[in-house]
């Protein structure tokens, strides 16, 4: 490594060359694919690169480990959310077949609305998308979730305030 990079680089430079290979193997053994592994891997040290402060960093292993791990429940999320997608496209009454940019446009469109409600429970973002996608009344929704009217309209507050934060960003 030249002197030329910063130290932060040298820092992540160093951890890469001590750790990228124990990182693989341990995303490996969760994922039982040595490619997506490294996929996984190489996305962590950009992270890490990412970070405001990599000198700080005490337990390398430790962090680089969560990151990882982060980083396969996204893509297992965004698996769900891609099966489900499709699944509702083979269900629509007329075949509808969106082409693989559209499908793309949509994937990360629903990924923005899932991290968006990210920390709301379950009964509030099932509300915020009855009432969005599906036009349910606040009374249908409290029927179908086995709650009261009033507290969907609470969790229509809740949903509608992430909402405006993210816009507001």
């Amino acid at each position: 490594m030249g002197g030329s990079l910063n130290p932060h680089h040298q820092a992540v430079g160093r951890m890469f060359q001590q750790d990228y290979r124990w990182l693989c193997t341990a995303v490996g053994r969760t994922l039982g694919c040595p490619h997506s592994a490294q996929d996984i891997a190489s996305e962590t040290f950009l992270r890490v690169l990412a970070l405001p402060d990599p000198l700080a960093i005490r337990e390398p292993r430790a962090l680089l480990t969560t990151i990882a791990r982060r980083l396969v429940y996204e893509g297992w999320r965004r698996q769900d959310l891609e099966r489900a997608y499709l699944q509702s496209l083979a269900q629509a009454p007329e075949p509808v077949h969106p082409s693989p940019e559209e499908r793309a446009l949509v994937i990360e469109a629903l990924l923005a609305v899932d991290r968006l409600l990210n920390g709301l429970s379950a009964k509030a973002k099932a509300a915020f998308l009855y009432h969005q996608l599906d036009g349910l009344t606040y009374s249908q929704i409290g029927e179908r979730l086995g709650v009261s009217t009033s507290r969907v309209q609470q969790y229509m507050v809740e949903a509608f305030k992430r909402c405006y934060q993210a816009m507001q960003a």
